[in-house]
């Protein structure tokens, strides 16, 4: 708008902000840089989760999914995820409200889940099965990074030695036309998707990958099994059963990442379980946090949080 009327675009937007009745006579500015609370949005399911607003400074955003990401979605905002900062914030709102909060859907974090047990006793905790799986997916890629740096290392010796003995290094080119290194790393997309959803080339690929490193393989159906798992049990009960089978198959296979993720899940076992009631995910609040990074990306970063965080209350509270 500033270079379309000949104007400084900053002067502009600067005396957009502090000339806006609506933001100079806002009854949450004064506290804004600390927290947003708008009790009128609870809801009986909510979601929790963090998101950063500009420079890595991550806020606590409390949403209600009966809003589905639009006005009356926020029901707090918190600066920080320090679990005593948001129960003070969550404290003023009234008992009895917070009682009849029937549902929450978190992360793995044990902050969040303290914020949940503490300010809504009376609701069921769930935990986001896509955190549960995006576990598995990042232990895949951290196996599949490990082999990638044990072949650059192999190359560098291999290309050491033929400049020692005065000959042109050739890398070898596997079936699909490429070297080691770079099945590595163009397999990245291909480990994220499943076998069905793999283009022509990625297939090739992929079959050129798990003949060469057997033990990606072996790890990707254990991630694609975790999410079948999710997807296509019925009830707890035999969500349960093969959740057990799938620890079993991860203790005999002996990736040190898979066990991690089999022990992460077995300590939160009762929430992660809790999914299969209603199906629930933490979709709202990761749909709210894209909204509000493409929010963020448009107006060119976070110049001012308080009339930044009175635009998302306007749009989303």
């Amino acid at each position: 708008m500033g270079e379309f009327y000949g104007v400084n675009g900053r002067k502009l937007r600067r005396l957009y902000r502090n000339n806006n009745p609506d933001f100079q006579q806002w009854d949450q500015k004064v506290h804004a840089h600390k927290y947003l609370l708008f009790p009128e949005n609870l809801g009986s399911k909510l979601s929790i989760d963090e998101t950063s607003l500009s420079h890595g400074e991550l806020y606590t955003i409390l949403t209600n999914k009966a809003a589905k990401g639009k006005k009356g979605a926020i029901v707090a905002i918190v600066a920080g995820t320090r679990a005593s900062d948001v129960l003070e914030v969550l404290a003023k709102i009234p008992q009895n409200k917070r009682n009849r909060v029937a549902e929450v859907t978190l992360d793995m974090a044990a902050n969040m889940e303290l914020i949940v047990k503490r300010a809504f006793p009376y609701a069921v905790r769930v935990t986001d099965r896509f955190h549960v799986q995006r576990l598995a997916i990042e232990a895949l890629q951290e196996m599949r990074i490990k082999y990638r740096w044990q072949a650059l290392d192999e190359e560098n010796i291999r290309i050491e030695k033929c400049r020692r003995q005065k000959k042109e290094y050739l890398p070898e080119i596997l079936s699909n036309g490429d070297t080691h290194k770079q099945l590595l790393a163009r397999s990245r997309y291909v480990l994220y998707k499943r076998a069905s959803k793999w283009t022509d080339s990625q297939k090739v690929r992929a079959e050129v990958l798990f003949e060469r490193y057997p033990d990606l393989k072996r790890a990707y159906n254990l991630s694609i099994e975790l999410s079948n798992i999710f997807e296509n049990s019925p009830d707890k009960l035999y969500g349960m059963t093969r959740l057990a089978k799938w620890h079993e198959k991860v203790r005999l296979c002996g990736f040190q990442s898979f066990n991690t993720i089999s022990r992460t899940i077995q300590l939160h076992y009762k929430t992660i379980l809790n999914y299969f009631d209603n199906r629930s995910t933490n979709a709202s609040a990761e749909s709210l946090n894209a909204k509000i990074k493409s929010f963020r990306a448009k107006l060119r970063g976070v110049r001012n949080i308080d009339f930044f965080l009175f635009r998302l209350a306007k749009l989303y509270a």
